[in-house]
């Protein structure tokens, strides 16, 4: 049982004897009290999707629920549905596009090393490799020596995605894209 302190995003919490992932968590110090920060977490019920913004004191303990991690790919999507696809057994996971549209940006069907999360068999996010390989669809015309500058310029992926990549990238070009910090890191 890990202290609220403790909790990491992207962790699932039984909080009100339900299942929650754990989306997003804010610490604040509050002046006058007596050393006690405050942990502001935004939930997302496992089963039903509902937000709850919950805070807890540091001190506050919470139960980590029942998370397992298994290796899928994009299979295809169905109007809001996207479909993984387990890389082991074969199991189809439906995610709504709603729960995954920020993660959506870095996937393509070649993308490898996506986790989906599941809560009680329940598939709940995915889990993104540090780094993905993306394909530039449109960018301005590369600027020759361009490289020897640290100038950058904004490039559309196929993903929908928009970086900013050194003038000598070109439309066309596969690109590694950090995922966290959302930027360019070199050419794949």
């Amino acid at each position: 049982m890990p202290k609220a302190s403790e909790i990491k995003k992207n962790q699932a919490v039984e909080f009100d004897g339900r299942a929650f992932f754990v989306k997003d968590i804010e610490r604040s110090v509050p002046q006058g009290r007596a050393g006690g920060s405050l942990y502001r977490m935004r939930l997302y019920d496992v089963v039903t999707g509902q937000k709850v913004d919950e805070t807890f004191k540091d001190s506050d303990m919470l139960n980590l629920a029942d998370l397992v991690r298994r290796p899928v790919m994009f299979s295809y999507a169905d109007g809001d549905e996207y479909v993984f696809m387990d890389n082991e057994d074969f199991t189809q996971y439906m995610l709504n596009k709603s729960a995954i549209e920020e993660e959506l940006l870095f996937i393509t069907e070649e993308t490898q090393g996506v986790m989906a999360i599941l809560v009680s068999d329940t598939p709940v996010a995915l889990d993104l490799p540090p780094t993905v390989e993306l394909t530039i669809e449109e960018t301005d015309p590369s600027v020759k020596g361009g490289s020897a500058t640290a100038r950058t310029k904004p490039a559309h992926l196929t993903t929908g995605l928009v970086v900013q990549v050194p003038e000598h990238i070109s439309t066309g070009d596969r690109i590694k894209v950090n995922v966290e910090e959302r930027k360019f890191l070199s050419r794949a």
